[in-house]
């Protein structure tokens, strides 16, 4: 069985730094992207020193040109991808609807929705060369509720997980699977569970079982 090729953007921290390390776990290649180099390349060197395959490509999930770049540079060195975790995201600016403007609006949705946009764009274009794959994209649990001086981020999950379920019915017949996995609150800098329930499983299993048809 080919040794699978996985993809994981927002890798430098939190649920993505955990999930390329369970991923190294299970011996797969490995390729990071953040936009700190210096963050990027030490995550490469632990995961190397696990004794696994790992690449660190600079991007920037808001710009096309970066995102093409990550997935242009993963086939080339792979020849591959079977795994992407589109994990790139940030909690945008707290506050009431009445205190949001257009730049906090976009400082959210750019990379929160566009990014996941962008980068299953061109994850779904390599998969569908190769006849298939799994693409996992990072809700949250705000993405099926709502919460007060929150409305930024809790409409961008909304969204991904509207992104989600297109992409998995476009996907399909291609043999790509397209799924979300809903976090509650973590510890941002561990990434592990600070409350409430998780669920429990390898890496493999998130990307092979992951509902996004909630």
């Amino acid at each position: 069985m080919t040794t699978p090729v996985v993809l994981i953007t927002g890798a430098l921290t939190g649920i993505g730094r955990a999930t390329a390390l369970a991923f190294a776990q299970e011996g797969a290649r490995i390729v990071v992207s953040g936009r700190r180099d210096q963050e990027g390349h030490a995550l490469t060197q632990e995961l190397r020193a696990r004794g696994v395959e790992a690449e660190f490509v600079r991007a920037d999930v808001r710009h096309e040109d970066d995102v093409r770049n990550l997935v242009d540079k993963t086939m080339a060195r792979f020849g591959r991808l079977d795994v992407a975790v589109n994990n790139a995201g940030t909690e945008g600016k707290p506050g009431p609807v009445t205190e949001q403007t257009a730049d906090s609006y976009a400082a959210t949705f750019d990379t929160n929705v566009l990014g996941v946009l962008l980068s299953m764009k061109h994850e779904m274009r390599a998969m569908q060369a190769q006849g298939g794959g799994s693409i996992v994209n990072l809700s949250s649990t705000m993405g099926h509720r709502g919460a007060p001086s929150a409305s930024l981020y809790t409409a961008s999950k909304h969204a991904v997980e509207g992104l989600t379920k297109s992409a998995a019915l476009e996907g399909a017949a291609s043999g790509i699977r397209v799924n979300a996995v809903a976090p509650g609150m973590l510890n941002r800098f561990t990434g592990t569970a600070e409350k409430g329930r998780t669920g429990r499983g390898s890496a493999s299993q998130a990307c092979g079982h992951a509902r996004g048809d909630r």
